[in-house]
């Protein structure tokens, strides 16, 4: 089982022309959220674990994700409300948002007494990582799991507007590295972070994978680099693109871990990767890809 630990939430997206008083519709959305979707569409065996508001945002968020095969056993609800995050789309389908998070359900995620036996990998990052009081309980969480021995995925997907001290964040960036085994990011963040994937190899994960946009995915191992091109399709947003890529890495190491993967097997990885986040990116929304839509020789 792969466990998704982080925030859900709604975004808010604009419909049609992007004006500053486009109607915006309601979307499920938040990287952990939109990753677990994806692992479940992808045929994994996938649980999200994180803390969702009993209202009707978070009913509808439940609903998606059991839609979409994910288990809500490790679930946790309360009465406050749901996380929105107000979305702006730019012409090349990049999006930027705004939060809404001041007393929201997923900020006061409690660390569970422990996960299932069967629990192999488990995936972080955005929002979560950064607000606290549920930061550190997600931060336990990640040092506890990586000593018990499972695959940890992190992805920071900085978002500058919720981080009120940037070296306070950079800092604890880096004391989560020694419990990392595959670290993933995106050009923007490692800018934002100021590092290298020279710099953080060396300091805890096994592989980092960069998504570099419209040039593709690259990843960084401590013997070699491989890079794979990205797949060119007609854009409708990028919303949920870079959480796809988490849900195809995960789904598609299997039981493998990222130092085991030789050249050849992370180009494969990185192709199916590639190839499920255009497909996301076709969508308005946070839209992932199912299995059948991903079959074929790039397949995991």
């Amino acid at each position: 089982m792969i466990v998704v630990a982080g925030e859900s939430l709604i975004d808010l997206v604009p419909d049609g022309a992007a004006a500053p008083l486009s109607p915006l519709l309601p979307r499920p959305g938040g990287g952990p959220y939109n990753t677990a979707v994806a692992l479940g569409r992808l045929g994994a065996d996938v649980a999200f674990c994180s803390r969702v508001s009993t209202d009707a945002f978070g009913e509808a968020l439940i609903d998606g994700l059991r839609a979409a095969g994910v288990s809500d056993g490790l679930v946790q609800r309360g009465p406050e409300p749901t996380t929105l995050a107000v979305a702006s789309v730019g012409p090349d389908g990049s999006a930027r948002y705004g939060f809404y998070v001041e007393g929201t359900a997923d900020r006061l995620f409690a660390l569970p007494e422990r996960l299932p036996d069967e629990v192999r990998a488990l995936a972080f990052g955005t929002c979560s990582l950064a607000l606290e009081p549920g930061a550190s309980a997600y931060e336990a969480l990640l040092r506890r799991e990586s000593e018990r021995g499972a695959l940890t995925l992190l992805d920071p997907n900085i978002r500058p507007g919720l981080i009120p001290d940037a070296d306070a964040y950079r800092e604890r960036f880096a004391g989560w590295l020694p419990y990392v085994s595959l670290l993933k990011l995106s050009e923007e963040d490692m800018g934002w972070l100021g590092g290298t994937p020279a710099q953080w190899l060396g300091h805890g994960p096994s592989a980092v994978v960069l998504t570099r946009g419209a040039v593709g995915l690259t990843v960084f191992t401590p013997s070699y680099e491989v890079s794979v091109a990205a797949v060119r399709v007609r854009v409708a947003d990028t919303i949920g693109a870079g959480d796809t890529v988490n849900a195809a890495l995960l789904h598609g190491l299997a039981d493998r871990r990222p130092e085991s993967l030789d050249a050849d097997a992370w180009s494969a990885l990185l192709s199916y990767a590639a190839k499920a986040a255009a497909l996301t990116c076709t969508r308005p929304g946070a839209e992932p890809p199912y299995a059948e839509e991903l079959a074929g020789p790039s397949g995991p």
